[in-house]
């Protein structure tokens, strides 16, 4: 049987994957995921009521980007984690998921850009997996290379370009212990 290609807004499991965020910088607020040719897609709605560490600067900014990156990763990575969804994370439950969220799931890369301002009352992100490779050189890691873009109702927009490492994946092992 071949899974649907979307995957609807999934309240609960956003509410469990915000959990760990102070209220006050829980800032997606629904998310779908679609599947293209084999690897997630996450669409999210943002509303940053308040900066979560800053005076009203009016716009979105680098740091809120960081963290609505991190929502919707999060959220992207779990529900195609439920919906077994995508191979290359096949071998992973929620319980893995929910165990790696926030010791082993780190970004080793960043870059964003801004193309013009962003309206953080009401915008969208939209996070793609490009592709998936894993390493075992040091220790097992999966690692996703991502793309990000935001923007609103105004032409406001930002783009990024983040490569994801998700620590001691379930189903591999280190050269170490396999020797």
């Amino acid at each position: 049987m071949v899974k649907p290609a979307q995957f609807p807004d999934d309240p609960q499991l956003l509410a469990d994957i915000l959990r760990p965020y102070k209220p006050h910088s829980r800032y997606l607020k629904s998310a779908t995921v679609s599947v293209r040719n084999g690897l997630p897609v996450g669409q999210g709605q943002f509303v940053i009521p308040t900066s979560c560490y800053i005076d009203d600067t009016g716009h979105f900014n680098a740091v809120e980007f960081n963290i609505c990156y991190n929502q919707l990763f999060y959220y992207l990575l779990a529900k195609s984690i439920k919906e077994r969804a995508v191979p290359a994370l096949a071998a992973w439950t929620l319980d893995d998921f929910w165990e790696r969220q926030l010791p082993d799931i780190l970004i080793a890369r960043f870059r964003s850009l801004f193309r013009s301002p962003i309206d953080s009352s009401s915008f969208t992100g939209e996070l793609t997996i490009n592709t998936t490779s894993e390493s075992n050189v040091r220790r097992p890691v999966l690692l996703a290379e991502t793309s990000i873009r935001f923007w609103d109702p105004r032409d406001g927009s930002a783009e990024g370009e983040v490569l994801m490492a998700m620590l001691n994946p379930p189903g591999l092992t280190s050269m170490k212990e396999a020797a």
